[in-house]
């Protein structure tokens, strides 16, 4: 299952839209750009994404990138986890 990743088009004034256009070329994630992502408290302040529905956010945008690939890690190492442990079942 590929990751998604969701990005606000308000919050691209951040430098987040340079961001998703870097994610979009790498086929590995599903990345959907929304009008409002309904966190406009965090839109303002800071650059953020969605992973998977998860809020991620940072500093800068180059943290953002960093965070949100930490994020798509510890997810699937997550999924996997709970997918060793059905099987075990």
């Amino acid at each position: 299952m590929k990751p998604i990743i969701e990005f606000c088009a308000s919050n691209m004034h951040h430098g987040t839209d340079q961001l998703m256009k870097k994610l979009e070329a790498n086929p590995d994630y599903e990345v959907i750009e929304y009008g409002c992502l309904g966190n406009c408290g965090e839109c303002y302040l800071v650059p953020f994404g969605l992973v998977n529905g998860e809020i991620v956010a940072a500093v800068t945008v180059e943290e953002l990138e960093e965070k949100i690939m930490v994020s798509i890690k510890e997810q699937q190492e997550e999924r996997e986890a709970l997918d060793r442990l059905i099987d075990d079942m």
